[in-house]
């Protein structure tokens, strides 16, 4: 079994890229399954199942996307044994650029929207910096000099990633990147994530609601940068 997992920013165009690279993979006799991870709604399940795979919902709801992932990680593998597929390809929210959901034996895939301005890669994080292949999309509608300032600057932060620019409409990048997950490893037991997750909690993550200071605890940040605890 082979575990890729797709993040990305919203609107950065995971779904449309994965639809046309399951089409490849599945010309090619591979049998992924699908796990799409959203945070309140999706209807991109209908989407995955008119291509004739199984497919699977969660919903985070109130939980970080990618925490939720992580904590299920071994479930949706297991179902997709149980499917008889050879593949699961995991499309998360990836809303938090803090966060990463990538396991240290995975093929971790990064979409990321060219549109956004050449200074994006310098703020998403180990969304992108920890990713084997970053997928960069949109790049129909802005310059070659744009695509070629934008690309160098996913090199400066992940120097070591395979890049892959792609199309969502045209399905262009497709035949590329399901080559870079048909050539990944199988995954194995006992994984672990590649990078760590944020230092701890505040009372905020626990459902504090006011917003003076005092009224909050755990690991805190000033606007000049000081880090304190409060607390036991």
């Amino acid at each position: 079994m082979k575990l890729v997992v797709i993040a990305g920013t919203p609107g950065s165009g995971k779904t449309s890229v994965l639809l046309h690279t399951i089409k490849a993979l599945v010309s090619l006799r591979n049998s992924p399954a699908v796990v799409k991870i959203d945070c309140l709604w999706t209807d991109d399940d209908q989407r995955f199942q008119k291509l004739g795979i199984p497919v699977q919902v969660g919903l985070a709801k109130d939980m970080c996307p990618d925490h939720f992932t992580i904590y299920n990680t071994e479930e949706m593998l297991r179902w997709a044994a149980s499917k008889g597929s050879d593949m699961l390809l995991n499309e998360t929210a990836g809303l938090c650029l803090r966060c990463a959901p990538y396991p240290d034996d995975c093929l971790a895939v990064c979409v990321i929207d060219v549109t956004t301005g050449p200074n994006t890669p310098l703020k998403v994080g180990p969304l992108l910096t920890t990713a084997d292949v970053v997928v960069m999309t949109k790049g129909d509608v802005v310059s070659q000099a744009e695509r070629e300032v934008f690309r160098e600057r996913v090199l400066d932060v992940n120097p070591g990633c395979s890049i892959v620019e792609a199309n969502g409409l045209t399905g262009k990048g497709s035949f590329e990147l399901a080559e870079l997950i048909r050539a990944s490893p199988d995954t194995g037991t006992g994984m672990k994530l590649r990078y760590n997750p944020p230092l701890a909690i505040c009372s905020l993550c626990t459902g504090e609601m006011r917003v003076a200071r005092k009224h909050h605890m755990g690991v805190l940040r000033s606007l000049d940068g000081c880090m304190e605890y409060r607390g036991e």
